[in-house]
């Protein structure tokens, strides 16, 4: 068999890996997945059975106003977030995760037990005080939940790890929203409320939620001792129980790497925009489709769905590498439906009464509603994985749990202002679609502001989309392409986006040394100046340009960074390999490192090679995308790497399909 058909094999070989569901029975993810998925179902359970009672029962609790509870007690959930964060990112850096998990579900047993008296009680400050408290449960367990995953994950599990993860806390968010609305309205007397009486009898559904509540907690209690033992990042940290110098602290740690931090800012704002939908759910339903509260249940399940789903196809789109390039796409993806859903919101049929969920449906109208919920929250699913990973991946051990509060401080700082945010606009006369819309357009300035910041995520989304589009690519042995530490990728050179797809394969950046004339020209120059390329010369044209870029190399390999250059030095113009020339030689003589040797397959012929020069007619059967290859061979020693060796390896792994 042809090397080159034997490796297209090993490709298709490759493509087939184990199933992220796998995780869900093995013992180092199973107990702590259904840990977190209780933990989060409790707080919905509560934080929804109380908003229904206030919301459609607003009788039974003196001094609350049902139109804009959902935002208070969103606040009061979050404020915990501001003030404990920084201390429980190093108490979860400085003891057993697994121990410390234990406690945390012990802490969330007594909360219950305070709620569930406020139920019974109908009183509205307990309910708050419980409210606060839950808020601190879940500041606590935070840190030890995202900071646990790298430690108990390999690398390429990241990925399916924690998109299991954000899949199960909003299935979470679906099953405590229906427990805790089903249980809320059980034996609910509208015509009571409407007629303002209030009753000293709690009525049946309390006593369920806070049963419910409390039951929720002991399960959750008895999975968290599966848990295995997971040590402590920095068993001798010294606490600061300061919380303002501490997190002042953190955030300053989480500061030091720009991408890292970057990434912070856009999971918090990815809360914001998240708690803005999810906690006007109830008034949406009410006041703009006329329906009653078991459609904010058909809402929130059309939500959670939308970002599960979004959030385990990750790993496909991203092969279980830390797609980044899913980010923008995201972002893309959630404003232009969060617009459409405003739109959607004023073509809505007027209603003589509140629809049940079977009159909600019945409307096609609604299932417009419906569609934009279901793909603004899926494209948040591409958004936020990325995200958790980038940080989970980026950040140094010792000190991840911290990043992770840090994380957790900005998220409550944004969901408190998105909660002040809708309350303004609200007393101003905005609807809810109008806070919808503002939410979307807000979505776009931001991401522009951090997509200029950090380039790195708008130009991973051009690969990827260059590569998912135009171009369908197998790998061969792309684990040979290192995971750190400094070495010289060397490839044949086909067409104008040689590096472009190499840099969308690629687990890590790639400094490219990049012909001086497309370093210049205005698209492909603008991408890899953004990618840090390094121009290169002839010596004949430019001499300084030519040893302003070896010195560049140099430093980019002491840095540990990888280099790619294309060692013939042009295009080819006929589909075969010119000759390779020396610089490549020059720069491993400077800094000798390993040399990865790959080659790619299928480009010849393609819209951005030089094949329409050839004289050549242009195959039609290559249909709009293109099928190539990404072959990589294994490492070669600096001192063994000699030009004809190079070539030799090279225009193996490329075989005869140009």
């Amino acid at each position: 068999m042809p090397a080159a058909r034997r490796d297209e094999r090993v490709a298709r070989n490759e493509g087939a890996h184990v199933s992220q569901f796998v995780l869900l029975r093995q013992r180092r993810f199973a107990p702590f997945f259904w840990t977190q998925f209780l933990g989060a179902m409790n707080d919905n359970v509560f934080k929804i059975g109380f908003t229904s009672l206030v919301t459609y029962q607003a009788a039974r609790f003196s001094g609350v106003d049902p139109k804009t509870v959902a935002f208070l007690i969103s606040a009061i959930f979050i404020a915990p977030f501001v003030l404990f964060s920084a201390t429980s990112g190093q108490i979860a850096d400085k003891y057993d995760k697994a121990v410390l998990m234990r406690w945390v579900k012990n802490f969330e047993i007594a909360v219950m037990l305070i709620g569930a008296a406020g139920f019974w009680m109908h009183s509205a400050p307990l309910l708050y005080a419980c409210t606060f408290l839950m808020g601190v449960h879940s500041t606590v367990f935070g840190p030890l939940k995202y900071a646990y995953l790298p430690q108990r994950l390999a690398p390429d599990e990241l990925i399916g790890g924690n998109g299991l993860v954000e899949m199960g806390t909003f299935v979470a968010i679906l099953l405590g929203t229906i427990a805790g609305g089903v249980a809320a309205g059980i034996g609910a007397t509208d015509a009571a409320s409407a007629a303002g009486l209030a009753s000293d009898r709690p009525p049946p559904g309390a006593w369920w939620l806070g049963g419910m509540c409390v039951v929720v907690a002991l399960v959750g209690r008895a999975a968290s001792a599966l848990v295995p033992p997971c040590e402590p990042s920095q068993p001798g940290l010294r606490i600061n129980w300061n919380p303002f110098s501490e997190t002042w602290r953190n955030l300053r740690l989480a500061h030091g790497s720009r991408t890292v931090f970057l990434s912070l800012l856009g999971i918090s704002w990815l809360w914001f925009v998240g708690a803005t939908f999810l906690a006007s759910f109830f008034n949406f339903a009410k006041d703009v489709l006329s329906a009653d509260p078991d459609v904010v249940t058909v809402l929130l399940a059309m939500f959670s769905l939308g970002i599960g789903s979004g959030s385990l196809l990750c790993e496909r789109l991203s092969r279980r590498r830390i797609e980044i390039g899913l980010v923008p796409l995201g972002s893309i993806g959630m404003s232009v439906f969060g617009v459409d859903l405003f739109f959607a919101s004023h073509a809505l049929p007027a209603a003589p009464h509140l629809l049940s969920v079977g009159e909600f449906l019945r409307v096609a109208a609604h299932w417009r509603v419906l569609a934009d919920l279901f793909l603004l929250a899926m494209f948040g699913g591409f958004y936020s994985v990325p995200l958790y990973a980038v940080i989970q991946s980026r950040s140094e051990p010792s000190h991840r749990a911290r990043i992770i509060a840090a994380n957790n401080i900005l998220n409550s700082f944004f969901m408190i202002v998105s909660a002040l945010m809708a309350m303004a606009l609200m007393a101003a006369g905005v609807g809810i679609p109008g806070i919808f819309l503002t939410t979307a357009l807000l979505n776009i300035v931001v991401a522009a502001y951090i997509y200029a910041l950090v380039p790195e995520f708008l130009l991973r989304f051009i690969a990827w989309m260059l590569v998912h589009t135009v171009y369908r690519v197998r790998l061969v042995h792309a684990e040979r392409i290192p995971a750190e530490g400094a070495a010289v990728l060397v490839c044949n050179h086909v067409s104008y986006v040689d590096a472009i797809v190499i840099m969308a394969e690629s687990p890590r950046p790639i400094r490219f040394v990049m012909d001086q004339q497309i370093f210049r020209s205005v698209f492909f120059g603008w991408v890899f100046r953004h990618a840090k390329a390094i121009p290169i010369a002839p010596a004949h044209e430019d001499p300084a340009a030519l040893a302003g870029a070896y010195d560049a190399c140099a430093a980019a390999l002491a840095e540990g960074d990888l280099v790619c250059i294309f060692p013939e030095g042009k295009l080819t113009r006929t589909g075969e390999m010119n000759p390779f020339r020396h610089g490549v030689t020059e720069i491993l003589r400077r800094t000798p490192v390993p040399v990865v040797p790959m080659a790619l397959r299928g480009l010849w012929g393609s819209a951005f090679s030089r094949f329409a020069a050839s004289g050549q007619e242009r195959p039609l059967r290559r249909g709009v995308t293109s099928r190539l290859t990404l072959a990589v061979g294994e490492p070669i020693a600096a001192a063994d790497a000699s030009l004809e060796r190079l070539q030799e390896t090279v225009a193996g792994l490329r075989g005869a399909r140009r």
